[in-house]
């Protein structure tokens, strides 16, 4: 066993690299997207009762914790153009979402969302995570403003970048229909076409990751609690009382001004802000401008070394 294997075995109390046959072109192609990450990085299996999570661990290791969540079909690997500016100051576990493409594992049946909210629990216990903030994008924003509101003494700050159905439902457009399009028949083509209404820089997207992205979706396990995926009521988002900073595009596909007027209305303390010449896919199409506000905020709302108590 090599010296990373024993590090991590030390630290997680496990390691395991697990590749089946029929997802060997998926895990290959993630692969060569973590690549681009630019920084030492660790991979990780946690077990679970409903399965396997795969974490991706990067950052000083006694560093204060940042938990990231991707969007919709997404996986970890999308956050290679912010991964190296956090993880110089933040541990970083980027968690790949059970009922999508990535390598997380299902073996149990879930069939609601608190079910996914109690993996989500047993993967932060599998870390040894007491306290943390979430990073959450699209999906991966309303999972964590989900999680964050039935576990608030475990979430210290809420960064979400463009979250989806948070606080309003998504009107159909032509966006929606390309992406519905895409996922009944992808193709390179679909692919393109889609990514172009999200991003406004689709051209400048990683062929490394347009590639995995594509893999994934042919050959994905399909998440039907998308549909339970509903707008949060004012009295739920009032009660959320830590630090949140909110950031969308000014072409943003999935949100628009009005987002942050309802984030403003109802949030007690939210940091809500539209970031120019960006769309939905806030990290890639600005990541400069969005690591940067970022990790302005998390210094401007320090996490006290009290505060990681129990």
């Amino acid at each position: 066993m090599d010296d990373r294997k024993k590090q991590l075995i030390e630290e997680f109390g496990y390691y395991e690299e697990k590749v089946s046959p029929e997802n060997e072109a998926y895990y290959e192609a993630y692969d060569k997207t973590l690549m681009l990450w630019q920084t030492v990085y660790h991979q990780v299996y946690v077990p679970t009762s409903y399965g396997e999570a795969h974490v991706v661990v990067s950052g000083p290791k006694d560093a204060e914790p940042l938990v990231l969540l991707h969007g919709m079909n997404a996986s970890s690997t999308m956050w290679y153009p912010n991964i190296k500016a956090l993880s110089k100051k933040y541990r970083i576990y980027a968690i790949d979402y059970l009922l999508e493409p990535g390598k997380s594992k299902v073996t149990g049946k879930v069939d609601d969302m608190e079910q996914v909210m109690d993996w989500y629990t047993q993967v932060f216990e599998g870390l040894k995570l007491k306290r943390f903030t979430f990073v959450g994008a699209s999906k991966g924003g309303w999972l964590a403003l989900n999680y964050t509101m039935r576990h608030e003494d475990r979430v210290d700050r809420l960064l979400l970048l463009s979250p989806v159905q948070a606080f309003a439902w998504i009107k159909p457009g032509a966006e929606m229909i390309s992406n519905i399009s895409y996922a009944i028949s992808p193709s390179k083509d679909d692919l393109n076409q889609m990514m172009s209404g999200m991003s406004v820089k689709a051209d400048q997207i990683a062929e490394e990751y347009k590639n995995q992205y594509l893999e994934g979706t042919r050959s994905s396990k399909e998440d039907l609690l998308i549909v339970k995926m509903r707008p949060f009521s004012d009295e739920n988002l009032e009660a959320v009382s830590l630090p949140v900073l909110l950031l969308i595009g000014d072409q943003d596909a999935m949100n628009n001004p009005k987002t942050i007027e309802k984030a403003k209305e109802v949030l007690p303390r939210v940091e809500a802000e539209i970031v120019s010449d960006a769309g939905h896919f806030l990290s890639v199409d600005q990541p400069e401008v969005i690591n940067e506000r970022m990790l302005g905020f998390l210094d401007q709302y320090p996490v006290s070394p009290m505060d990681g108590e129990d």
